[in-house]
C-alpha cells in the first residue's frame, strides 16, 4: 500500500511538470501576416477566432475634431485576414481601437478603444463594442455596445487584454512596471501587478508602454515585449519573472513598437516590423513550447 502511495504521488508530480509549458529559448515564427493595405493610422493589436480561421488586425487613432459637416469618429479600419495570412476584407466601425481580441464567453470579436478609462476627458465611441461579423468571418460595418467607460482601466493609451476564465483585464500602464487587473462590475481596480522588470533586465523604458499579454498558460500568464533587447519576457500572475523568449536579432523593431504594433493570439505573441514588406508585416511568434495546457 504504501509503495502505491509513492508511485501515485510520483506519477501526479510528473503529471504537473508536463502541464506546464516550457519557454522556448528562441521564439519560432508561427505565422506571417503581410499588410495588405496602408493602415489607417497605426496597426494595434491582433485576435484570432479558432472556429472562422480568421485573424483581425484593428488600426488606432484618434477621430478628426468635430464640425457642422462631419461627426467626430475615427476613421481607423479593422482588417479580416484568413488563417494563412491572406486579406479578406475591412470595416470602419468609427472606433479608436486599441485592443481587439476574441471573448470567449460572449463569443463576440470585441474591440477597446482608446481613453476607455476617460482619463484624457469623456468622448464618443469610447468604451468596449462588439464587431458584428458573417458567418463565414468577414468583417461587417455594424457594431454593438458592450461597456462603457471605466477609470479602473488607468492609462488613456492602455491596450487590455483579456483573461476568459476569470472575466478580466490586464491593463498595462505607460511609462512604468505596473499592471491594473480590472473586473468591469468595479470602477476601481480589483488588484496591481508590480512586473519585476529588474529580474529580467529591462528598464520601464525598454519594453512595450501600454501592452501585457495573457497566455492563458499557468504560472506564464503575462508576456511583455522588450523592444531594445528584442526578447518576449514571460511573468506569472504575481509579477514574478520566469524567463524570456529571444526574438530573432534581424527583425527590425522601431520606437513606435513600444506603442503599437503588438497582440496576441492563437497561442503566439504577435509583433509589427514595419519595414518589411510595402505597408508592414505582422510576425506571430511561438514562445511557448504547447498552447495545449491553456
Amino acid at each position: 500500500m504504501r509503495i502505491s502511495t509513492v508511485l501515485l504521488s510520483l506519477a501526479l508530480t510528473a503529471t504537473c511538470q508536463v502541464a506546464q509549458a516550457e519557454i522556448l529559448a528562441s521564439a519560432q515564427v508561427g505565422i506571417k501576416i503581410p499588410l495588405a493595405q496602408k493602415p489607417s493610422t497605426r496597426p494595434m493589436t491582433v485576435a484570432h477566432i479558432a472556429s472562422l480561421k480568421h485573424y483581425y488586425i484593428a488600426d488606432g487613432g484618434l477621430a478628426p475634431m468635430g464640425s457642422e459637416f462631419e461627426a467626430p469618429i475615427s476613421k481607423s479600419l479593422i482588417h479580416a485576414y484568413d488563417n494563412e495570412g491572406k486579406y479578406v476584407n475591412s470595416s470602419r466601425s468609427g472606433y479608436d481601437n486599441r485592443s481587439i481580441y476574441y471573448n470567449n464567453n460572449s463569443h463576440k470579436l470585441e474591440t477597446i478603444t482608446y481613453n476607455i478609462s476617460s482619463f484624457g476627458g469623456f468622448s464618443p465611441n469610447t468604451g468596449i463594442f462588439s464587431i458584428d461579423l458573417a458567418e463565414t468571418g468577414e468583417l461587417k460595418e455594424s457594431s454593438t455596445d458592450v461597456f462603457g467607460f471605466n477609470p479602473a482601466f488607468g492609462d488613456a493609451n492602455t491596450m487590455p487584454s483579456y483573461n476568459a476564465e476569470t472575466n478580466q483585464y490586464y491593463a498595462k500602464q505607460g511609462r512604468s512596471n505596473k499592471v491594473l487587473v480590472v473586473d468591469l462590475k468595479l470602477r476601481e481596480q480589483v488588484s496591481e501587478i508590480d512586473l519585476d522588470l529588474t529580474k529580467a533586465g529591462a528598464a520601464f523604458d525598454d519594453v512595450s508602454d501600454y501592452f501585457v499579454a495573457y497566455s492563458g498558460v499557468k504560472g506564464e500568464e503575462l508576456a511583455l515585449l522588450d523592444i531594445d533587447h528584442k526578447a518576449v519576457l514571460i511573468f506569472d500572475l504575481s509579477g514574478k519573472y520566469v524567463g524570456k523568449s529571444e526574438l530573432p536579432k534581424e527583425l527590425k523593431l522601431r520606437s513606435h513598437n513600444h506603442h503599437n504594433g503588438a497582440g496576441y493570439a492563437n497561442d503566439m505573441m504577435f509583433v509589427y516590423n514595419e519595414s518589411e514588406g510595402e505597408f508592414g508585416t505582422y510576425y506571430g511568434f511561438k514562445v511557448l513550447s504547447s498552447g495545449a495546457f491553456n
